[in-house]
């Protein structure tokens, strides 16, 4: 599994870009730290509206600000964020930002019952917020008019895939390797970033299909169902 808090380049931005490495969280203390519930969601705050302060991320979330401010602390004391420092008409204000990385986790087998744990509850919180903001979107975008009479093109930017494919388990892993190695193929500095781009959040789930309650009709192996939109 591959966790990616941060979608974008640093916001100064790199002339080229580096190598991809991916880095394997398998402390126990990191794990906990990215599973508390509310530093999940400043960490997706972060990712999707770009850097903000403790009390810009209080006022979005319904949070105090002594609150985020020690959530953020923990969060760059584990490398998930980064904090700025710019100097503004009001004085100097301290600004954060999601770090982005390849981010794994150890795979089942090597987790300790304790990881486990701590797995399943910063699974279960990161799925249902995936899900929550995935509904809440789609409500806030009602059918639209043609784009030429003023509608808004990004309200088709909801693309949705179910397949199922027979594969190996050396297979899953090079799949999986290949959908990483697509995001970053489509990853650029923000200085390269047009002005028309938004942020648009992508997730990736597979698992493998039940053998003891297999369909009384199989479906045909290799399908796929798709919304190209």
């Amino acid at each position: 599994m591959a966790q990616e808090p941060g979608a974008t380049d640093s916001p100064e931005g790199r002339t080229a870009k580096a190598p991809h490495t991916s880095t394997e969280l398998s402390d126990l203390a990191t794990l906990k730290a990215l599973a508390q519930p509310r530093r999940q969601r400043m960490l997706q705050h972060l990712t999707v509206h770009g850097p903000a302060t403790s009390a810009t991320l209080a006022r979005a979330l319904g949070l105090n600000t002594g609150a985020t401010s020690y959530h953020l602390r923990e969060l760059a004391r584990y490398g998930f964020v980064e904090e700025r420092t710019e100097a503004t008409g009001r004085g100097r204000e301290r600004w954060w930002h999601a770090v982005p990385g390849d981010r794994r986790f150890p795979p089942r087998s090597r987790q300790s019952p304790e990881m486990r744990l701590v797995m399943d509850e910063l699974n279960h919180h990161a799925y249902a917020a995936d899900l929550e903001l995935f509904e809440q979107l789609q409500l806030q975008a009602p059918a639209q008019p043609q784009m030429g009479a003023g509608g808004d093109p990004w309200a088709d930017a909801f693309p949705y895939s179910r397949g199922s494919i027979r594969l190996t388990l050396p297979e899953l892993r090079a799949f999986f390797e290949e959908y990483i190695a697509l995001l970053n193929r489509y990853k650029r500095p923000e200085g390269d970033t047009p002005p028309d781009a938004r942020t648009v959040l992508t997730r990736f789930l597979a698992f493998p299909a039940p053998d003891a309650a297999l369909p009384s009709h199989p479906e045909p192996h290799n399908r796929t169902e798709s919304d190209p939109s």
